[in-house]
């Protein structure tokens, strides 16, 4: 059907392209109720449909010159404004347009083209850009892995993202960031499962061979295969059907890797990989910082070790000296022949007492900042916890309360010893900070989670607490989400500060139980 003025407008369009002045346009014509009535041969290319299976059906421009972007769902774009389309391949495309009203309110002309691959690059330039700044700004591995994840799911068409590391000691395989499935504490317990049941594994491919792999149509290969059984309802939550997964080089090394699951209809090749790569780089530098801080932090802890043995050397030693020589002259004294003053005792055994005390109060001080190297070294969670507060009573007075449930005596060993150090950190900023006389500390296993609060009755939290600034908060928060868990600080009921932990027991463990996946 043609309307009147189309075929003007066409020659005025195609005198233009032909000129070199525009990309080629599509031209429809939209009835007031907002159905294509036209489209010319350029537009039916542009929509990915044929030409009598448009007309009639609804559009996705106004049928108003004077609709809003608001009014519409659509937004801005430099002048022009932009609708969602998905052609007949289930592709979304992003086309750009204007609309003038035709006479006698029959409805409006659209001039359109398609923008979706220049859009695709504007939004991953800006994504990359955003990352970086989030490499800066983000308190935690986790946490950074996290936004960028979320930044290229939100970029292209893409269904999820996972971003895996290598742990250095264990070799094995872990989360740190994700976006769009769901959190499955069980998943690498089920991907091992798979991989023992043969299903092949793209990521190891591309982990060995420290190259991008992509695979087209892999979901419709997955969920035939009775190997990834276990992970059918994981990956079938979600509609995808492409799969890219991008190694991320450390300093020379694989270090992880990026995994991406793509919407249906979505070529993954050329910018889009290379997107990826740039983004994958990105959290290879996450990675490398963050394993940077974690040597400077055990340099620093060294360092605090050296100046505490010259402590222990430049003080104590010279106080039981000083101990020693007192006690000589008591010896000397009881070897007179004549009776001794008791003055001059008195104030020998008065100065003895004191070193004695002194000396005492030093080694308290230095056991609780040198910490055990393990909880499992104490007996277990519980008793690492009782002995941290056994030491901190004797040296500071302050009131313990002691709340152990059931089952923590079956947690592994490394989360018991991050459990702990995050107790003792708690422990460490009351005994700094709080001015409180009792702290009561709760332990429980509950529904596969071990739960821990540290509450005080001191002073409360400073007006900038909770911002994750302070070296110790972060590292507490650092220790929590290694394990999937979290961390929060906030005040009390009335009075104090209460520092609340979970860990997940059955979460991905950062180190040995873990079983390596090659």
């Amino acid at each position: 059907m043609n309307h009147p003025g189309t075929s003007l407008l066409e020659e005025a369009i195609r005198s233009e392209r032909d000129a070199g002045r525009l990309a080629p346009y599509g031209l429809a014509v939209i009835k007031s109720e907002g159905t294509f009535s036209w489209v010319n041969a350029a537009g039916a290319r542009l929509l990915g449909r044929a030409v009598d299976l448009l007309v009639g059906t609804p559009s996705p421009f106004p049928a108003s010159e004077t609709s809003s972007a608001s009014d519409t769902g659509l937004f801005e774009y430099d002048s022009e404004r932009i609708a969602a389309w998905e052609d007949s391949q289930g592709r979304l495309r992003d086309l750009a347009f204007r609309v003038h009203s035709l006479t006698k309110g029959e409805g409006v002309v659209a001039a359109f083209r398609d923008v979706t691959d220049e859009r695709h690059r504007q939004r991953r330039v800006a994504a990359i850009a955003r990352s970086a700044a989030k490499l800066a700004s983000q308190g935690s591995l986790a946490a950074t892995l996290d936004a960028l994840a979320e930044e290229v799911l939100q970029t292209d068409a893409v269904a999820a993202v996972q971003i895996l590391t290598i742990d250095p000691g264990s070799q094995t395989l872990r989360i740190m960031g994700s976006a769009g499935f769901g959190h499955w504490p069980d998943f690498f317990d089920r991907l091992v499962e798979c991989q023992e049941r043969g299903a092949s594994l793209v990521m190891i491919e591309a982990l060995h061979g420290a190259e991008p792999i992509v695979v087209s149509d892999r979901w419709s290969a997955i969920r035939t295969d009775p190997a990834w059984e276990p992970l059918h309802q994981y990956l079938g939550e979600l509609r995808w059907e492409s799969f890219a997964s991008v190694p991320l080089i450390i300093r020379g090394r694989v270090g992880g890797v990026l995994n991406v699951f793509f919407s249906p209809g979505q070529t993954v090749a050329g910018t889009t990989l290379d997107f990826l790569v740039a983004m994958a780089d990105q959290a290879a530098v996450a990675v490398d910082y963050v394993a940077l801080l974690q040597r400077e932090r055990d340099v620093v802890r060294r360092e605090e070790r050296q100046r505490l043995a010259r402590d222990l050397h430049d003080s104590i030693v010279q106080q039981v000296f000083s101990i020693s020589m007192q006690a000589k002259s008591l010896e000397i004294l009881g070897q007179r022949n004549s009776s001794v003053a008791a003055a001059p005792v008195r104030r020998i055994a008065d100065e003895v007492g004191l070193l004695s005390q002194t000396v005492l109060a030093d080694l308290r001080a230095m056991v609780h900042e040198l910490r055990p190297v393990s909880a499992t070294e104490l007996g277990g969670l519980e008793e690492a916890v009782r002995a941290l507060v056994d030491s901190t009573t004797n040296r500071t007075g302050m009131r313990f309360s002691i709340v152990a449930g059931q089952g923590l005596d079956s947690i592994d060993s490394s989360m018991a010893d991050d459990a702990y150090r995050i107790v003792a950190e708690a422990v460490h900023n009351v005994v700094k900070h709080a001015d409180a006389s009792k702290v009561v500390i709760r332990l429980a296993v509950r529904k596969a989670m071990l739960r821990g609060t540290v509450t005080d009755d001191g002073c409360g939290l400073p007006p900038d607490a909770g911002k994750g600034s302070g070296y110790g908060l972060q590292t507490m928060r650092e220790r929590a989400e290694q394990w999937g868990g979290n961390l929060t600080v906030g005040a009390g009921r009335s009075t104090g500060t209460v520092v609340k932990f979970t860990l997940p027991i059955t979460g991905q463990a950062p180190t040995a139980n873990r079983r390596r996946m090659s």
